[in-house]
Order: structure tokens, then C-alpha cells, then sequence
């Protein structure tokens, strides 16, 4: 996606007042934080986390926005990284932390079962699945950073301080990524 494409999209951020009323503890305005915020949060979350811990998703998500209201305080509109980066990169950090604590899964095959279907949805899902695989086979940092990147859309200086690591630190694992998963998926038919 362009830069130009990118200044297209309506805003993702919530608006100020509502941020403000929302640090101050109003319920509607709590509520429509967490309605806000709360899909691309979980997308990521379940993106990180499949298959290996795909049934923390509900947990981690919880707990992103329960850290997100305890520091909502502190967290400065007029400063550089935008709300929606900020709550995000809560997000990649708790499911770096659970990843760290589980061994890689090998079952992703399970996925697939299901009823008959016709040979075009039944590819889709296979190649589907070969994504998934290699998305989930890249290593938990370089996969935070094809996710924040590739799926979130965050700009390279945005992922930088979302995971306090160089500019070339993410340009590099970005690269590596890439680089892997194009080799994993070699061997997968498009079309």
C-alpha cells in the first residue's frame, strides 16, 4: 500500500474527546475504546498466536485493554505515536511473552478438516493453511514484525517503537521474513 493510498483511509484513531472522557473513567466513552480498538487487536492477537496458543486470544486481548486503561493516563495524544499503534504494540508484546512460553505446535492440518466442498474453496483453504503454517513458522520477532507491517500497516518508524528496537532492526527482519515465507510458500499453486 502507497503512502498516497494510506493518507486515503478514514482515521483509525478514536477522536481526542472521546480519548479524554476515556482516561477520565466515563463508561460510554470505555466502551467506545475497547469497541474502537478491539478487532484489530484481536486480529493480531490471533495472528501471533496461531496455533500455539490460539486459546489465549480472549485472555491476552482482555488483558491488552486492562494495561491499555491503566496507563491510558499517561499515554500523550499530541505525541508521537498514534493511540492505535500504542495499544497495538501492548498487544505484540504480551503475545511475544506468550510465545516465548510455549513450544511451536505442528498440528495446523486440523484446521482443515471439515465437510465435502468444491475444488476451488477447498485450494483456498489450503493455501490458507500454507500461509498460516509459514506465517507461524517465522520466528515470534520476526513475525511481530510482518504482522505490524504487513497486516496493521504501521509505518517502519512506528513498529521501531512499538518494539523498541533500530529502524534497520525492522527493515532487516522484515526483509528475513519475507525472504522465508516466499521459500516456504514456493511449492504452494496460486490460482
Amino acid at each position: 500500500m502507497t503512502a498516497a493510498s494510506r493518507a486515503d483511509r478514514p482515521s483509525r484513531e478514536l477522536d481526542e474527546l472521546t480519548v479524554s472522557r476515556a482516561v477520565r473513567g466515563e463508561g460510554a466513552a470505555t466502551r467506545a475504546l475497547v469497541t474502537h480498538y478491539q478487532r484489530p487487536v484481536f486480529a493480531l492477537l490471533g495472528r501471533m498466536l496461531r496455533p500455539r496458543a490460539a486459546d489465549r486470544v480472549e485472555d491476552l486481548a482482555q488483558e491488552t485493554f486492562l494495561r491499555v486503561f491503566r496507563a491510558l493516563p499517561e499515554f500523550k495524544l499530541a505525541g508521537t505515536a498514534r493511540l492505535s499503534t500504542w495499544i497495538l504494540t501492548i498487544a505484540t508484546r504480551l503475545a511475544l511473552d506468550e510465545l516465548a512460553r510455549r513450544p511451536p505446535r505442528e498440528d495446523v492440518e486440523a484446521e482443515l478438516a471439515g465437510g465435502p466442498r468444491g475444488d476451488a474453496e477447498l485450494e483456498r483453504r489450503l493455501i490458507g493453511a500454507a500461509i498460516e503454517r509459514a506465517v507461524a513458522a517465522l520466528g515470534a520477532d520476526h513475525q511481530a514484525v510482518f504482522l505490524l507491517r504487513e497486516v496493521h500497516e504501521l509505518e517502519y518508524d512506528e513498529i521501531a517503537r512499538a518494539l523498541e528496537i533500530d529502524l534497520g532492526t525492522v527493515k532487516s527482519r522484515l526483509g528475513r521474513a519475507r525472504a522465508a515465507l516466499r521459500q516456504a510458500l514456493q511449492g504452494v499453486r496460486h490460482g
